[in-house]
């Protein structure tokens, strides 16, 4: 990328490098942000939320996180549904939606991105990595 201050040359990693990557597509890649000057990542974000900078590079995100927070929505949509909060490997926090039985999604549960976006909604889908043993809830 071609900066107007003078003839620096800063090279980002875009997803038109994994282009040509062919076990990486679009649909099952998530992207995020990375802040060229303070190295914090976030989704979907314009601006870095702790130094306020707006040079953010986008990188591919590993597909495993943890969930932090989950909850049941019964609002606009036939069936009972979850929307959970996923703080990903490389650290930032993504809303989504963890597939299996809304009551047996709970905090601290490891799970792995499913797809990219869900058809209906937009959010990414996740699933289970390792179906935990609860025998008392």
């Amino acid at each position: 990328m071609y900066h107007h201050s003078g003839s620096v040359v800063r090279e980002t990693a875009g997803f038109a490098t994994s282009l040509l990557d062919p076990k990486i597509t679009e649909s099952d890649a998530m992207l995020f942000q990375r802040c060229a000057w303070c190295g914090t990542a976030m989704y979907q974000r314009l601006l870095c939320p702790v130094c306020q900078g707006s040079e953010l590079r986008t990188e591919h995100s590993e597909g495993t996180g943890t969930v932090r927070h989950s909850t049941v929505v019964h609002r606009n949509t036939p069936a009972a549904r979850n929307v959970s909060l996923i703080e990903m490997a490389e650290g930032f926090v993504v809303r989504g939606r963890v597939i299996g039985p809304p009551i047996g999604i709970h905090s601290g549960d490891r799970v792995r991105l499913s797809t990219a976006k869900d058809p209906v909604r937009g959010e990414p889908v996740f699933q289970l990595l390792d179906e935990p043993y609860r025998a008392w809830t």
